[in-house]
């Protein structure tokens, strides 16, 4: 019996394990890779060099959180404010520009994921706009209000669906493409080493406004508190490998139909649809769509909920009677101001608010965290 229990536990953990590295892989599907825009601004556009930017880019991402989680753990520290005050001590004020960073970048990635998903909606089943606004809207907010065990439930199995539909469409869409190696042995001659320098340089500000997925990551990996076998590590080694997949496919498969996006009227502001329309396949239209809609729809959710799991014990809040109440309150504000806020264009918002939110969070967010923040855990 005693060895049956043993093997549980380690099953137990193992499931845990996986189960958080899939919640990071879900929120940054829709606020990564499931349009094509991301990918087409920061990483295709550096050619070959892109693909090591990618790779640099989640290696960077995943590892500060690793460290974010581990710092938050090993100090029994209760929300990402006191991370930051931890991380910033003695300058504990700096904490109130990481606030206003989050503020700014969950309202921009909620935004783009509603709208986002909204439109697919609407174009695959011809629904009215406004109306799949309020149905998506709906369901991230029944998902964000019971709680991190409902997200990380959630989050996997639409994570394991993610995963799945990237490979058959994705995958299918670089066999198309034809001849591979010629294509990229050619843009190697053209463009040699010369992109590399903003291929690195676009890796840490795609990492960078990423940090968002802190705060969720930090109420998730929570679970990981009082484990000795480094479990936060052992979940972004797993995640790593999971986007550096998806991501890797999405900007793969660009790189091959890039002549065919860029010469298409507003074929970069969605290139993915772009280049599945070219093939003309119907039934990879429609994987896509599924693909579209889970990646964005699991953004909505990890990010909201990261917010709701802010406020949720504030003052803010004080005079709502229960938790859940709390939740209901918080979920829906945060809800109908993303919804607002998505009428400036997903285009804009990820090039403009994503881009400059990145550079801050080079300085605010990841220098500090493998500085400072692994000098603390480890004087600890």
């Amino acid at each position: 019996m005693e060895k049956k229990g043993n093997h549980t536990a380690a099953k137990a953990s193992t499931a845990s394990i996986l189960s958080v590295a899939m919640v990071l892989f879900a929120s940054h599907a829709g606020g990564g890779f499931a349009t094509g825009n991301q990918e087409n601004t920061y990483f295709v556009c550096s050619g070959w060099a892109g693909l090591l930017s990618l790779a640099l880019s989640m290696a960077i991402l995943t590892g500060i959180i690793a460290i974010a989680m581990r710092l938050y753990n090993k100090y029994d520290l209760h929300s990402y404010k006191e991370l930051f005050k931890k991380l910033y001590h003695p300058f504990d004020k700096l904490e109130l520009v990481f606030e206003l960073f989050f503020y700014v970048m969950v309202i921009m990635a909620v935004s783009v994921a509603i709208a986002g998903a909204a439109s697919a909606l609407g174009q695959y089943f011809g629904w009215n706009y406004y109306v799949c606004i309020v149905l998506v809207g709906l369901l991230v907010f029944f998902a964000t209000i019971f709680g991190e065990r409902a997200v990380q439930l959630i989050s996997t199995y639409m994570g394991t669906a993610i995963m799945i539909c990237i490979f058959v469409a994705y995958g299918y869409g670089i066999l198309k493409a034809g001849n591979v190696g010629h294509l990229f042995s050619v843009r190697f001659q053209n463009e040699g080493f010369s992109e590399l320098p903003k291929a690195i340089w676009n890796a840490f500000v795609y990492a960078g406004f990423q940090c968002v997925q802190i705060p969720t990551m930090l109420a998730c990996g929570a679970i990981f508190k009082g484990k000795n076998n480094n479990a936060e590590g052992k979940s972004m080694f797993a995640s790593f490998f999971m986007n550096t997949f998806g991501l890797g496919m999405a900007v793969f498969m660009l790189l091959c139909w890039e002549n065919t996006f860029t010469k298409t009227p507003n074929g970069s502001t969605l290139p993915t649809l772009t280049v599945l329309q070219t093939m003309k396949v119907n039934w990879l239209l429609v994987v896509y769509g599924v693909i579209l809609l889970l990646c964005l729809v699991s953004s909505a959710i990890t990010l909201t909920f990261a917010f709701v799991d802010r406020f949720e014990n504030s003052k803010v809040v004080d005079k709502v009677p229960t938790l859940f109440e709390k939740r209901c309150v918080l979920s829906a504000f945060i809800i109908i101001l993303s919804v607002v806020i998505s009428l400036g264009g997903l285009t804009n918002i990820i090039k403009y608010g994503y881009g400059y939110m990145g550079y801050l969070a080079i300085f605010l967010i990841i220098i500090p965290l493998l500085t400072v923040g692994v000098r603390k855990i480890r004087k600890g």
